[in-house]
């Protein structure tokens, strides 16, 4: 291939074979892909099997840190690991706008098939769709992935008084990135977004008490916490000056107006760990390239009547009751 995609790329034929032999297959390549079969066969596995489904529309599709393919392929591995399982399979559908430029692809596959070998799993399904240009936005990814849960599946319902939260790194780099590539805005900004499961793989296997884990993406932090503590019943009290911004983040966020808890981060994730389990868990995720600055943040309470489901802590030792946004802070951020 060469050039820009046409409508007849996405048309079963001569050109879409192509395609997928010349772009898609070299840095995707594995045995169950390489038959470019109707369906996938996987081996059995033993155990409890975990199920998911992303859709990627990210804008800008490339930005500091990643691009669409990368996201979509972290984005859909770290939804597995957040109830303990390791990723087994992915699918991975591309929907093309005609027009696209062959570099663009090439290094939006290029990005999944690194995170790939990152997270220790293959595609082995795909397909793609070509619109008239103008009826999309360059491309968009959905996925579909699978995972082995590794011993007693994580739920929310694992959650009581006492537990510690804990977040694996500074929050907010991912929506501030996208935001400014977006708008222009410069800055020394780069996404966090990164695969998760050998950081989880590592807490798990340390005889952590992990009751649940969330990766804080759309809505970030605040979000997560409301959701844990309305499916619950209980109360999240988070520490404002615990949770790690960093101060490219910050700065943007003063500037526009955003709360970086509310701003997605890709490469981070809530831990809710056993009373007096943080300060172990801390020890083992900052053993980890992806986990070295990770904090305890907060812990679960019992809820009373008319309380919020979640309060921060402010620098000045009040309470902030975090609410859910109305709306997206961010639109198209992952």
């Amino acid at each position: 291939m060469s050039g820009k995609i046409v409508l007849a790329h996405g048309g079963g034929g001569r050109l879409t074979r192509e395609l997928v032999k010349s772009l898609f297959l070299p840095p995707l390549a594995n045995d169950c892909l390489n038959e470019l079969a109707d369906a996938a066969v996987l081996p059995p596995v033993s155990g409890h099997l975990a199920f998911t489904t992303d859709a990627f529309v990210v804008d800008p599709p490339i930005f500091p840190g990643g691009d669409l393919g990368y996201l979509s392929v972290c984005g859909t591995v770290n939804d597995l690991a957040m109830v303990g399982a390791k990723p087994l399979a992915l699918s991975w559908a591309l929907i093309l706008e005609e027009g696209a430029e062959e570099g663009f692809l090439r290094t939006v596959v290029e990005g999944a098939a690194r995170a790939c070998r990152e997270a220790g799993v293959s595609i082995v399904a795909g397909d793609t769709k070509v619109v008239p240009r103008g009826k999309g936005d360059r491309a968009f990814v959905t996925t579909a992935g699978v995972g082995a849960v590794q011993g007693v599946p994580l739920s929310d319902r694992l959650v009581v008084p006492g537990d510690e939260v804990l977040v694996s790194g500074p929050v907010g780099d991912h929506g501030a990135t996208v935001l400014a590539a977006r708008h222009g805005l410069g800055g020394e900004l780069a996404s966090d977004v990164a695969p998760l499961w050998p950081l989880v793989e590592r807490l798990l296997a340390s005889g952590v008490e992990v009751h649940a884990l969330h990766d804080p993406t759309r809505g970030g932090v605040a979000t997560v916490c409301y959701e844990v503590a309305e499916r619950t019943g209980l109360r999240v009290e988070l520490e404002e000056e615990a949770i790690p911004v960093r101060p490219p983040v910050k700065a943007v966020m003063e500037v526009l107006g955003l709360d970086p808890l509310y701003v997605a981060c890709e490469g981070r994730f809530l831990a809710f760990v056993a009373a007096g389990q943080g300060e172990k868990a801390l020890s083992v995720l900052r053993e980890h390239p992806l986990g070295q600055q990770a904090q305890v943040v907060g812990a679960v309470r019992q809820r009373q009547s008319g309380e919020a489901p979640v309060v921060l802590r402010t620098a000045f030792g009040t309470l902030r009751p975090l609410d859910l946004l109305s709306g997206a802070e961010l639109p198209r951020i992952c």
